[in-house]
């Protein structure tokens, strides 16, 4: 008997030694491919796959557990919409638009900027807001030469306008697609619950860029004129790949309005529709796929399978016990934290790995507790997404408009950015920190 109970111990020491070991290494890889990532010095996509591909090699997981923690609705879903936007803008659609908009608001350039804002808006609310930044940054140039302007009172709006604008939909930032992918809300659950107070914090903060660089929105009456002159029908290239476009972009949002409804994924809308304009269109198939953002794509499948791997030895379970125990179980306190660590967190790291490690965090604290976990979901959504605006590696927007004003000549210092973008990012916290307590909490 005392044999058979010796062997059972030594048996449960070796386990324990083994996941100890899987713990240990689970958090080693993670920690060191997170700090490598943070440093900027390699790229981000090649450190994250040789991290993932570690946590299999040091049989951390498996390569089927690997594969069960990818999320291939979030996958499907950035791919489908990066098809439609890479197709969509070779018709000059989105130019159009934005000279459009200049000309109406009379060559005026604090119209110009309204009209570029609510414009950047929605486009990061429909498409995403980093194929919004590239299509209309490079037209915003254009018209700030024409009126002899410095650009940055301009593009620094933009680029905190379509940080903002993304946070109101499913498909708007990265972040929200991974929340509603693995939580099964949906785009109208987004539109409803994030779309109103993303509305006032737009105005907020337009209205205080208007205080902040209000003396630089003047130019001299010969250079409006410069602007009326322009003819915005140069700039559609394809008028038949236009309406195909703006029609398979509007069944695509219909079909977001109903997935819930229907029955399916997010992502099974966004496939098909990419297919249907793939096969309607008439474009090059190889080239639209040479457009698509592989290494986002496998940045995402990567960090996937990283934070799977901490799930796996339970590191996440942790974490959620030292949260509870922290807000003892007090909903406001929980989602104050989520909401204000997120933002500050998002303003100095990629807020993709930081929302792949807050997903399972939440669902955790779900399994724990009886805390209703619905406003939380929203309290990280406003974070992760609104924090990025607060530095200038706080989102990828950020990082291509920062390159894009470098090749034009002008320079958009770090320090630069944060004294205006930090305290409009606060501000938007605030704003969210009301809202939530208001109508959630």
């Amino acid at each position: 008997m005392s044999i058979f109970s010796n062997s059972r111990q030594i048996f449960i020491w070796e386990v324990c030694g083994v996941l100890q070991n899987q713990l240990a290494i689970a958090v080693g890889v993670f920690t060191i491919t997170y700090v490598i990532i943070m440093s900027e010095k390699l790229n981000r996509t090649a450190v994250a796959m040789v991290g993932a591909f570690l946590m299999l090699i040091l049989n951390v997981e498996s390569q089927e557990q690997a594969i069960e923690h990818i999320d291939f609705n979030t996958i499907g879903l950035l791919v489908g919409m990066m098809i439609i936007v890479n197709i969509m803008k070779k018709s000059g659609i989105f130019e159009y638009i934005a000279i459009k908009a200049a000309k109406l608001s009379k060559g005026d350039p604090w119209r110009i900027l309204v009209s570029f804002a609510a414009i950047t808006a929605v486009a990061s609310a429909l498409l995403d807001n980093v194929t919004t930044i590239l299509l209309i940054v490079p037209v915003t140039l254009v018209i700030t030469d024409t009126l002899r302007l410095n650009p940055i009172p301009f593009l620094v709006p933009e680029i905190l306008i379509a940080n903002i604008g993304g946070t109101a939909t499913l498909i708007g930032d990265p972040p929200n697609i991974m929340i509603g992918s693995a939580t099964g809300l949906g785009f109208l659950d987004f539109v409803v619950n994030l779309a109103p107070v993303v509305i006032v914090i737009f105005v907020v903060t337009m209205l205080l860029f208007k205080l902040i660089y209000g003396k630089q929105y003047y130019c001299e009456d010969k250079d409006k004129l410069k602007i009326l002159q322009m003819n915005e029908n140069l700039a559609i290239k394809d008028m038949l790949l236009l309406k195909k476009s703006v029609v398979v972009l509007f069944m695509t949002i219909i079909g977001f309005l109903l997935h819930q409804a229907l029955g399916y994924e997010s992502a099974t809308i966004a496939l098909f529709f990419g297919a249907l304009l793939l096969l309607v269109s008439g474009v090059d198939v190889e080239d639209v796929f040479l457009e698509i953002e592989w290494p986002t794509i496998f940045f995402f499948l990567s960090l996937f399978i990283l934070v799977g791997a901490l799930e796996g030895v339970g590191v996440m379970e942790f974490l959620a016990a030292k949260l509870l125990s922290f807000t003892e179980g007090n909903l406001l306190m929980t989602a104050m934290v989520i909401l204000w660590v997120s933002a500050i967190a998002s303003s100095f790291l990629d807020n993709i790995p930081f929302v792949a490690t807050m997903i399972p965090l939440i669902k955790s604290l779900a399994a724990m507790s009886t805390i209703n976990v619905g406003p939380l979901w929203w309290a990280l959504a406003l974070g992760a997404c609104l924090g990025g605006n607060g530095t200038l590696v706080g989102a990828s927007a950020n990082v291509i408009v920062s390159g894009m004003i470098s090749r034009h000549g002008q320079k958009l210092s770090f320090v630069d950015y944060l004294k205006v973008g930090f305290p409009l990012m606060i501000i938007s916290v605030i704003i969210s920190s009301i809202y939530l307590i208001v109508f959630y909490v």
